[in-house]
C-alpha cells in the first residue's frame, strides 16, 4: 500500500492542470500536481501563445517600418537581429512562467508540486518517479504535441515543430511550412517578415479550411502580397536531402512538383500526450490519439477525468483552463457542468487577424437548408478608412426566423478583440436588432459588428456614419 495519499492527483502542469489545482486548493482538496515534459506552464507560456505573439509583434513592427500605411510616412530599413528576438522571447517566457505559474503555485496551500513522469499502476495507484501514490480522483491534463505525418524521408532529413522553431539560433533562408492552419500561418508570416522565403503547403483546397471561404481567400491574398507562397491541394509524398537543403516532392492533381527549402516546419495538427501513462492498466479509453471524455470531462473510468489539449481539439488555452476547473467542480462538487463548444471563439494571430464564433454558413445550411447571412467589407467601416487599413471583412449568420445571431466571422485588424462582442451575442441569444440598438463607440473597428447587423435591415451602402 502506498504511503503517500492524495484526494486528487493531476498529471500535467499546464493551463488545465493549474486551473484544476487552483480550484482544488480553493476547495481545500489535498492535491498532487505532477509535471512532465515541458517546463511549468505547459504549451501556452513556453512554446505557444506567449512566445509566438511576442515574435509576431516584433515581425509586425519590422514590417510596419518597411511598409508604412501612409503616403506621408517614408519607408525605413531598420536593423534586425534574429538572435536578439529569440533572446527577448526567452526573457518574456521566463518572466511569465515566474509570475503566472511559479508564484501562483507558492500561494496554493493544499497543492504539492512534483516533477517527474506519472503513470497508472492500478485503479487508484500511480507511480510518480520512484514513488507510488494513492489517488482518490485523477485528472489527466498532459497536453498535446505536433502530429508528424508519416512522410517517407521526413524523419531522416529532419524537421522543426513549433518548439524547435522558437529556439533557432539563426534565421533560415527558406522555410517550407506543412499545414495551412492557425499555427502554420502564424509562423509563415513571422518568418517571412523576418526575411525568410516561405512557402505553405496545405493538403486542402484552401488555407484555414474550417473558416469561411471568404476569409481564407482574403487572408491568403494578403499573405501572398507579402511574399508568402502557397501550394494548396498538395500532398507531400516524400522528402529528400538536396545539398545543404531539403527537397520536398509534392503531389497535386495527379502530377508531382518539387519544393526546396533550408528547413521544414511541421504544423499538420496535434496528438495527445497519452503514451507512458499506462492507461490500459485501468481501462481509460482513447480515441484518435486523445483521451476520450464525456461532456462532463469524465473518462470511461468513474474516478478518472481529463481536461485540456489531451482530450482533443479545440486546443485552446482558454478551453483547457475552463475544462480543468470544471473537471474539479464535477469530481468534487457533484456537478454536471459542461462547456458549449458552439460559443467558444477562436483567433488566428496573423496580420490581419482572423477570428470567429458560432456556426459558419455551410454549417447553418446543413442544419436548416437555408441561410440568412450578411458580409460587410471593412471599407464600409469608418475607422478602417480613417487609419488606412481596411483589409478584411465581417460575416454574420442569423437565424432565418428569429434573427438571433448564431455565427460571426471576422478578418481584420484587432479581430481577436472584436470577436468577444460577437461571442456574447451568440452565447446569450442576442438578435441583430439587439446589436443595432446597442450604442457603439465611433469610430472603432468594433463598430463593424453593428454594421453587419444593420446589413440585415437596410442597404448599408446608402447610410451615413451615424444612422441607427
Amino acid at each position: 500500500m502506498p504511503n503517500d495519499s492524495y484526494d486528487l492527483v493531476i498529471l500535467g502542469g499546464g493551463a488545465a492542470g493549474f486551473a484544476a489545482a487552483t480550484e482544488a486548493d480553493r476547495r481545500g482538496i489535498r492535491t498532487l500536481l505532477v509535471n512532465q515534459g515541458l517546463p511549468m506552464g505547459g504549451t501556452c507560456v513556453n512554446v505557444g501563445c506567449m512566445p509566438t505573439k511576442h515574435l509576431l509583434a516584433a515581425a509586425g513592427a519590422l514590417h510596419a517600418a518597411r511598409h508604412p500605411r501612409f503616403g506621408s510616412v517614408g519607408a525605413s530599413s531598420p536593423a534586425f537581429d534574429f538572435r536578439q528576438a529569440i533572446a527577448d522571447k526567452d526573457r518574456l517566457v521566463a518572466g511569465a512562467r515566474e509570475a503566472n505559474y511559479r508564484n501562483v503555485l507558492q500561494g496554493l496551500r493544499h497543492v504539492t508540486w512534483a516533477e517527474g513522469r506519472g503513470a497508472f499502476v492500478s485503479d487508484h495507484v500511480l507511480r510518480v518517479g520512484d514513488r507510488e501514490i494513492r489517488a482518490g480522483q485523477v485528472l489527466i491534463a498532459t497536453g498535446c504535441r505536433t502530429r508528424v505525418p508519416p512522410v517517407p524521408g521526413l524523419a531522416e532529413v529532419g524537421y522543426l515543430t513549433n518548439r524547435e522553431a522558437l529556439a533557432l539560433d539563426r534565421l533560415p533562408r527558406s522555410l517550407a511550412v506543412l499545414g495551412g492552419g492557425a499555427l502554420g500561418l502564424e509562423f509563415a508570416q513571422l518568418f517571412a517578415r523576418f526575411g525568410a522565403e516561405v512557402t505553405v503547403v496545405e493538403a486542402a483546397d484552401r488555407i484555414l479550411p474550417p473558416a469561411e471561404p471568404e476569409i481564407s481567400e482574403a487572408l491568403q491574398g494578403t499573405l501572398e502580397a507579402e511574399g508568402v507562397g502557397f501550394r494548396t491541394g498538395a500532398k507531400v509524398v516524400r522528402v529528400e536531402r538536396q545539398g545543404d537543403g531539403k527537397r520536398l516532392v509534392l503531389e497535386k492533381g495527379g502530377t508531382e512538383e518539387d519544393l526546396t527549402a533550408d528547413e521544414i516546419l511541421v504544423a499538420t495538427g496535434v496528438t495527445g500526450n497519452i503514451e507512458d501513462l499506462n492507461l490500459d492498466a485501468v481501462g481509460v479509453e482513447t480515441q484518435g490519439g486523445f483521451v476520450h471524455v464525456d461532456e462532463h470531462l469524465r473518462t470511461s473510468v468513474a474516478h478518472v477525468w481529463a481536461a485540456g489539449d489531451v482530450t482533443g481539439p479545440p486546443c485552446l488555452e482558454t478551453v483547457a483552463a475552463k475544462q480543468g476547473k470544471l473537471a474539479v467542480e464535477n469530481a468534487f462538487g457533484g456537478g454536471n457542468k459542461t462547456i458549449d463548444p458552439g460559443t467558444v471563439p477562436y483567433a488566428v494571430f496573423t496580420d490581419p487577424e482572423a477570428a470567429g464564433v458560432g456556426l459558419t454558413e455551410a454549417e447553418y445550411l446543413a442544419r436548416h437548408g437555408t441561410c440568412t447571412c450578411r458580409t460587410v467589407p471593412l471599407d464600409r467601416v469608418p475607422r478602417a478608412l480613417a487609419v488606412n487599413d481596411a483589409r478584411g471583412l465581417v460575416k454574420m449568420i442569423a437565424h432565418h426566423e428569429t434573427g438571433r445571431v448564431v455565427g460571426v466571422h471576422i478578418l481584420g485588424p484587432h479581430a481577436s478583440e472584436i470577436v468577444h462582442e460577437a461571442t456574447l451575442a451568440v452565447r446569450f441569444g442576442l438578435t441583430v436588432d439587439d446589436l443595432i440598438d446597442t450604442v457603439h463607440v465611433f469610430p472603432t473597428y468594433s463598430e463593424a459588428i453593428k454594421i453587419a447587423a444593420q446589413a440585415f435591415r437596410r442597404d448599408i451602402t446608402r447610410m451615413s456614419c451615424c444612422v441607427e
